[in-house]
């Protein structure tokens, strides 16, 4: 049976009104913001509350839309904003959205939840003890930092949440959310090649030299660039010396001439986000049967310089012609095998050059290692007190670093301890779960969604955007929701 969620025709009258909610539904934060915070946060939670009792089987992708977009209207409106920590605030209504949908999807559930499949109910029982366990480290941290817990206990949870809202709507509803992912997924497309070619129009037309002032402006403050000038010696002149970037962040690639290339940071204004967009739709649009659309995003990955996105592209990937040629089991043992090698490598390389994102980890590891309790959410990682006055040089000559920073997964052991396991495990168990989907359909959108979850989880080693990221985990979690969910309602309209 082949499955709603990759059924390749299109309405574009299913699709234009999808993203025009979608978007009126976030566009107008910022303006709300600047008249009424108290406004905004209401009008906000009333949007998500009708979205879930209106159009409840479009909510998964106004999720995906707002979460991909927000940042666009955000910098748009920017002018109405006055200082650094407003505009932060503001860049949060997107998690409000997906929580307060989330939170009406989940309470129909429990209202209804005997009307659900044992295997539904089962799988939400295990994803709600993932919550728990983050949840009572996030108790723990708040007396510490409340700041620093509470934008982790976003950045940890919005995954687990994407996941619940995702499956629980595909299970109860029809969502053919293939063309509407389409339809965005060029979006993006067209806004990353506008900024390559035409970078003056598009910082123009989005309002960008107001948006990054407040940047500027946050840098100056916490001391940042005084770190980053005395770091490396280079002073920015304008806003485009400040997306000048070595290519990949590596030392090992300078001898090519790539050390001086400009980032496109899309419509998310994150390089790093945006570069795993354009990994996930490159890998999407292939998967539904888009295949040129997939080729022409791939000069975009490249250019956008992330090494999580393009290590999660290749095995991904390599993964569905493993598949194909040796079979399901042999590929993911293969594949499981070249990512354990890759994370060793990595790492041994990592502490010969001084990179980082594996000081950073073994940070996080030998923390684990004198507390295997963890020390709660907010306490160590990039958000730390400490961070900006890390002496980078110390700690390459000690290949280790006081605390955890730059590795996802580093930061996970140093603030759960051993119950960072607990959320860890869940994704790798559903990423296995949508991964057997694929062994017996073959369906390229369910290997993406298994082998997608695993590479982002070992990518986690080395980057705090991997798992923190709503475009990383958060988007193939999403995924992975929507192929389980949707699988689970097929079987039971057949049985």
């Amino acid at each position: 049976m082949r499955l709603a969620i990759t059924a390749p025709t299109a309405l574009t009258a299913d699709v234009i009104p999808a993203v025009c909610l979608a978007a009126v539904s976030i566009a107008f934060a910022p303006i709300l913001h600047a008249a009424s915070p108290v406004l905004a946060i209401g009008v906000e939670a009333l949007i998500g509350l009708a979205i879930v009792l209106a159009v409840p089987a479009c909510a998964p992708s106004i999720a995906i839309f707002v979460l991909l977009f927000q940042n666009l209207f955000v910098s748009i409106l920017s002018s109405y904003l006055t200082t650094p920590s407003e505009l932060e605030f503001v860049k949060g209504y997107n998690f409000l959205l997906c929580v307060v949908m989330w939170l009406a999807t989940l309470g129909l559930y429990l209202l209804r939840q005997r009307n659900h499949s044992a295997e539904i109910n089962g799988i939400m029982w295990w994803s709600i003890a993932a919550l728990a366990a983050v949840v009572l480290y996030f108790a723990i941290g708040f007396l510490q930092n409340p700041l620093a817990a509470s934008i982790y206990l976003r950045n940890i949870v919005l995954p687990l949440l994407l996941f619940q809202l995702a499956l629980l709507t595909t299970a109860t509803f029809q969502v053919r959310v293939t063309p509407f992912l389409v339809a965005i997924g060029a979006g993006l497309l067209f806004c990353g090649y506008l900024e390559l070619l035409f970078r003056d129009f598009w910082l123009e037309i989005t309002n960008g030299y107001s948006f990054w002032h407040f940047d500027e402006l946050k840098a100056t403050h916490s001391g940042v660039w005084e770190a980053e000038m005395r770091a490396t010696g280079n002073v920015p002149v304008e806003l485009k010396d400040r997306f000048r970037f070595s290519f990949l962040n590596t030392p090992l690639l300078e001898d090519l001439g790539l050390s001086d290339i400009l980032r496109i940071f899309g419509p998310n204004m994150s390089p790093i986000s945006f570069g795993y967009c354009v990994g996930f739709f490159t890998l999407f649009l292939f998967s539904v049967g888009r295949p040129w659309l997939a080729v022409l995003a791939l000069p975009l990955l490249v250019l956008c310089s992330v090494k999580g996105a393009l290590i999660m592209t290749i095995f991904v990937g390599a993964g569905w012609v493993a598949t194909r040629l040796i079979g399901p089991v042999m590929a993911l043992l293969l594949g499981l095998l070249a990512l354990v090698a890759y994370v060793i490598v990595a790492i041994r390389v990592g502490l010969q050059i001084g990179d980082y994102h594996v000081i950073g980890f073994m940070g996080g590891w030998n923390g684990f290692l004198q507390n295997p309790f963890g020390r709660g959410l907010g306490v160590g990682g990039n958000l730390s007190e400490g961070f900006f006055s890390i002496d980078w040089s110390a700690a390459q000559q000690a290949g280790t670093v006081d605390g955890a920073v730059e590795s996802a997964t580093g930061v996970l052991l140093y603030q759960m301890g051993i119950f960072a396991l607990v959320p860890l495990g869940f994704y790798f168990w559903a990423a296995m779960k949508a991964w057997r989907l694929y062994a017996s359909s073959g369906n390229l959108t369910q290997g993406l969604a298994g082998f997608g979850v695993i590479v982002v989880l070992f990518n986690g080693f080395f980057q705090e955007e991997a798992l923190f990221a709503p475009p990383a985990l958060g988007l193939l979690l999403c995924l992975t929701g929507l192929v389980i969910g949707n699988h689970i309602r097929a079987q039971t309209i057949s049985a």
